[in-house]
């Protein structure tokens, strides 16, 4: 077409000259334009001109359609051909959301019990033992020996460590000899007074001499005295050089090794004994609670308490209520209280952090339900309460007691009624419900579906791309190209109804 565009369109002579007079596209002919062009030319560049144009829009539409998000577009496209086609396919769509509203909502039911419900406070508390005690010596000296394990389990009496005793004991030998002395002269002294008291009644000496000599004796006795004192004293820095523990419990760390000089000033001592058995839980509770509290200890009732873990979710020891503080603090509005273990496992670890549960009284037949089937809105607390043609209505109730996974009611909810305790976000009054068996069905044929609707998506993006490639192929042909499009537009059309199916 180029080539024809280059050269002069003028009619050649001898072509003019061959050609016979009648023949068509000759000048004067029947079938000439008169004026001596030839018209084969242009017709031939604007069929295909007209060609190419129809397999751009047919393929522009079949790309259209075999994307995902082309699906509803691709629909309306479809429709387009006639308005009423295309309110009867948005009406199609209105009707199927209609009955989606109206389908069974799958959801997890409980029935109403009648028991025991208990009067719980729970609170946090911290592990207290009844004795801590940094073990320090009351002597100066050498720490010869070292007798516990790091961690081990003492008991009240036994020898934790050895203070050289040597200096104590020379101290000691030391002053049982002063004794001795004087008590030799508190003995010669008293001979001397028995003589002179002799004389005296003779009137042979002066009553002052054995005035005198009375006073020595005195002195002498005083100065027994005292050495005697001396000598316990040493006998006590013997004792003091053993180093026992004061109580029964578990040792920590040593704070000082064997061969250091120790003294009574030091700050962290020898070692620390903790108590472990019994030992104790402080923690508070509101100053509200404290009448109930109170009321029950008059009574001479042991409150039972029970410690779980940080999680809240394993029992580790149970004893009872010991005492109540004796003033509230103001600042916060609580009351600390004391409960006591035997910890024979040794659960509670000082220091440690609980949770506790004390028991304060029990409310007989109770309805009782799960915690989870009450819920919170605008009116208040209310359940969902499932009627016998499985539906629900939404009924107000007036909560009592709690105690972790059970909640007591104590109006608005009979013994034997069904409630529904998952799945309520999706509820409304007078919304059909539907048993777990029937919803994982439902589940499983969902699945399926999706399934075959993904495999004829396939299907039909494959059917639009073989298409397409056959539309560029045949530019020189365009009806075939445009039939082999108008076919997989229809393929890709049964497949879309199929999947929306």
């Amino acid at each position: 077409m180029d080539e024809q565009q280059k050269h002069p369109e003028t009619p050649r002579p001898h072509d003019s000259a061959q050609r016979p007079a009648g023949a068509a596209g000759t000048p004067g002919g029947p079938g000439g334009s008169g004026n001596g062009t030839p018209p084969t030319p242009k017709r031939h560049r604007g069929r295909v001109i007209a060609a190419i144009v129809a397999v751009v829009v047919i393929a522009g539409i079949v790309l259209v359609r075999s994307h995902p998000w082309g699906s509803a577009s691709g629909a309306t496209a479809a429709g387009a051909s006639g308005a009423g086609g295309a309110s009867g396919a948005r009406a199609g769509r209105g009707g199927r959301g209609g009955n989606a509203a109206n389908v069974p909502q799958p959801v997890h039911v409980a029935t109403a019990t009648q028991g025991e419900m208990p009067v719980v406070l729970t609170a946090l508390g911290t592990v207290t033992p009844l004795a801590n005690v940094t073990v320090r010596t009351q002597l100066s000296g050498i720490l010869q020996t070292v007798a516990f394990q790091e961690g081990q389990m003492v008991k009240k009496g036994d020898v934790l460590a050895q203070i050289d005793p040597r200096p104590y004991q020379i101290s000691l030998e030391n002053a049982e000899g002063t004794l001795a002395k004087d008590q030799a002269l508190l003995q010669t002294a008293r001979l001397d007074l028995k003589r002179y008291q002799t004389l005296l009644s003779q009137d042979s000496i002066a009553r002052q001499q054995v005035d005198t000599q009375a006073s020595l004796v005195k002195q002498y006795e005083g100065t027994v005295k005292s050495d005697q004192a001396n000598i316990d004293t040493f006998k006590l820095d013997l004792v003091y050089a053993r180093i026992t523990a004061p109580v029964s419990g578990r040792v920590g760390l040593r704070q000082v090794d064997p061969g250091n000089y120790v003294t009574p000033g030091d700050t962290n001592g020898i070692v620390v004994i903790t108590q472990l058995q019994p030992i104790s839980i402080l923690f508070t509770t509101s100053e509200d609670n404290l009448p109930a509290i109170t009321k029950q200890m008059r009574t001479g009732t042991k409150m039972s308490v029970t410690a779980y873990d940080r999680s809240n979710t394993t029992s580790l020891e149970a004893g009872y209520l010991e005492t109540v503080d004796n003033q509230i603090d103001t600042t916060t509005g609580t009351v600390k209280l004391r409960a006591m273990f035997q910890n024979p496992n040794n659960l509670l670890f000082p220091n440690q952090f609980v949770n506790t549960r004390l028991l304060v009284n029990a409310i007989k037949d109770a309805v009782i339900v799960p915690t989870s089937a009450v819920l919170n809105g605008s009116m208040g607390q209310f359940v969902y309460v499932v009627k016998p043609d499985n539906t629900v209505t939404v009924r107000q109730v007036k909560v009592g007691p709690v105690d972790g996974e059970r909640t007591s009611i104590q109006s608005g909810l009979q013994v034997g009624e069904r409630v529904v305790i998952d799945g309520s976000d999706r509820l409304r009054e007078g919304a059909k419900i539907t048993i777990p068996a029937a919803s994982g069905a439902a589940g499983a044929s969902a699945a399926s579906a999706a399934s075959a609707a993904s495999a004829a998506s396939a299907a039909s993006a494959a059917s639009a791309a073989s298409a397409a490639s056959a539309a560029s192929a045949a530019s020189g042909t365009a009806h075939a190209s445009g039939a082999a499009a108008a076919s997989g537009a229809r393929r890709h059309k049964h497949a879309s109804q199929a999947s929306a199916e």
